[in-house]
């Protein structure tokens, strides 16, 4: 599936987690948190460490979220994401985005088991490239296909 296809399927799901979320307002994943809220996504903090960040209340894992989410955001190690991802595969989670720009959250192991439990998953990239870009991101986003730190095709 194409990479902007793909991307739209993730961003029709309206209730969203963010794994990775931090004390550090200044992180990736507190910023594609915003960017959710701003376009009007009901946004969910996954942090095992903290209950709540800045008035944001963090949840421990996906698993934990009230009603789940039909996507989640990850924004974490590739260790991580491994671990995530089966939270996600028992949570009914459709899809999942693991972050990658000049980070990097993505599991090719998380990406296999996500595929094999039918969820849709996209390894790399932003959805800050998609959700109402900016030129910056756009540019981006083209600079880092031609790279290949985020795929052309999922």
């Amino acid at each position: 599936m194409e990479l902007k296809l793909a991307a739209s399927e993730f961003l029709k799901q309206k209730r969203i987690a963010v794994v990775g979320y931090s004390r550090n307002p200044a992180e990736t994943a507190n910023a594609i948190f915003k960017k959710f809220q701003d376009n009007g996504y009901e946004v969910f903090a996954v942090n095992p460490a903290v209950e709540r960040v800045d008035g944001v209340t963090c949840y421990a894992s996906v698993k934990d979220i009230p009603g789940g989410v039909g996507a989640a955001m990850l924004v974490t190690t590739p260790e991580v994401s491994s671990i995530v991802a089966r939270d996600c595969v028992e949570s009914g989670v459709k899809w999942v985005w693991m972050h990658r720009s000049f980070g990097d959250s993505v599991s090719a192991e998380a990406a296999q088991y996500l595929r094999g439990n039918h969820v849709g998953v996209i390894p790399g990239g932003c959805p800050m490239m998609f959700l109402d870009a900016d030129p910056a991101h756009k540019a981006m986003c083209w600079m880092l296909q031609l790279v290949g730190r985020v795929p052309r095709a999922v």
